[in-house]
């Protein structure tokens, strides 16, 4: 985190993070379009490669531009050091690989992303790695769970799709009480709403590709946190080569600017929506941390500074009804992808959780009558107009 930027608020900060200037003067962010850079002698070459001196040397190990959108975001998250990646899924992969070994746990909240789950049943176990799951609601059931060899606790809150909220700081603390390390998937709300390091998390991970962009432009991701938990990060990236394009820094690095607009902006819709959606006759339940009525109500106002752009609802009459709905709007887009300025509308239980088993569903809490909505920056009535369409 740059120091001089401690004491600036976050509109001010998502602006000015990050900006060096080539010696063009050019004011908007430089873009570095190559994938490699010239050294002075065999020397510097040297140097520069075991890191005894500062400098690029190729773009999978560092680029400038990607570096801007490091600092910036670190910045932002109230990070020592943020490291870019190529995805948020490689964040996630980037993260375990760094940090455990054959023979480790991972002790994860029921309520992940469908391909998070994928990633730790699917391909971490065939390592060695052990993976269990609980409530991300329950911080005496995280307590329970530990094991001898648990090295990481990971948790994403507000959850995907259900907005489940973890209480962040009771989770941090059984995690160092056994030695565990905190990682918080704050993808939903990104720093502008939400800075999980300032809870006690250990580390942040971004899919940069929803709200950090904010305009469903490229993919990205990114790992915040301390300098001595990021460096291992970075070396595994640097070897492995999941590393973060400069092109699509620099769009994420333009994403940043308006980052605390809009996400106070997509709040604003969501709320909006949540409340006209709880009061219809077809809907059974609504999920949104900004509703009083959602059970960690009081939590989500000490954690978040607002309730973010995801809206979940069960509709009556199960799958036929909810594809009604999704198939009856004309001006919500139909894609899996979030954090677009368009909102958008999916069917969690055949898209982004339809790898998972049946009883992988139905203990996350996801039927087949759940929709969700990610809220876009369009005018809320013609949102509530193009729901209606197909609401029972």
């Amino acid at each position: 985190m740059i120091e001089e930027f401690d004491d600036l608020h976050p509109e001010t900060v998502a602006l000015r993070a990050g900006t060096r200037p080539t010696p063009y003067g050019e004011h908007s962010d430089a873009l570095f379009l190559t994938s490699s850079f010239l050294v002075d002698d065999a020397e510097d070459a040297a140097l520069k490669f075991s890191g005894q001196a500062p400098g690029y040397t190729y773009s999978r190990f560092g680029n400038p531009t990607v570096t801007a959108f490091e600092e910036r975001l670190a910045a932002l998250d109230g990070a020592e050091r943020a490291q870019g990646t190529a995805s948020g899924m490689a964040a996630i992969l980037a993260v375990c690989l760094s940090h455990l070994k054959a023979g480790d746990h991972i002790l994860a909240s029921s309520g992940l992303f469908g391909a998070t789950i994928q990633l730790f049943n699917a391909y971490l176990t065939r390592f060695g790695v052990e993976v269990s799951y609980v409530s991300p609601t329950d911080p005496s059931a995280w307590r329970a769970a530990v094991r001898p060899n648990t090295r990481l606790f990971f948790v994403e809150t507000p959850s995907n799709p259900l907005t489940d909220i973890a209480d962040l700081a009771s989770l941090a603390a059984i995690a160092h009480e056994h030695g565990a390390m905190l990682v918080v998937d704050n993808s939903f709300c990104t720093p502008a709403l939400q800075r999980p390091l300032a809870f006690g998390a250990d580390l942040v991970v971004y899919s940069a590709t929803k709200y950090l962009d904010g305009q469903g432009r490229v993919l990205g991701g990114a790992v915040c946190g301390s300098k001595v938990l990021v460096d291992p990060v970075y070396l595994f990236l640097r070897t492995a080569g999941p590393s973060l394009a400069p092109f699509n820094a620099w769009v994420l690095l333009k994403g940043l600017e308006t980052l605390p607009l809009r996400m106070k902006a997509h709040s604003e819709n969501a709320l909006k929506l949540a409340q006209w959606l709880e009061v219809q006759p077809g809907v059974e339940k609504v999920f949104y941390p900004g509703l009083a009525s959602h059970p960690q109500f009081e939590l989500a106002q000490r954690q978040q500074s607002a309730g973010g752009g995801v809206v979940s609802f069960e509709v009556k009459g199960g799958r036929e009804a909810a594809w009604k709905v999704i198939d009856s709007v004309q001006l919500i887009s139909r894609t899996s992808n979030l954090g677009d300025v368009r909102s958008t509308i999916t069917h969690p239980a055949t898209t982004t959780h339809g790898r998972l088993t049946p009883e992988a569903r139905a203990a996350a809490g996801i039927n087949e009558g759940l929709i969700r909505v990610a809220v876009g920056l369009e005018h809320i009535d013609d949102l509530v107009k193009d729901l209606a369409r197909g609401l029972p």
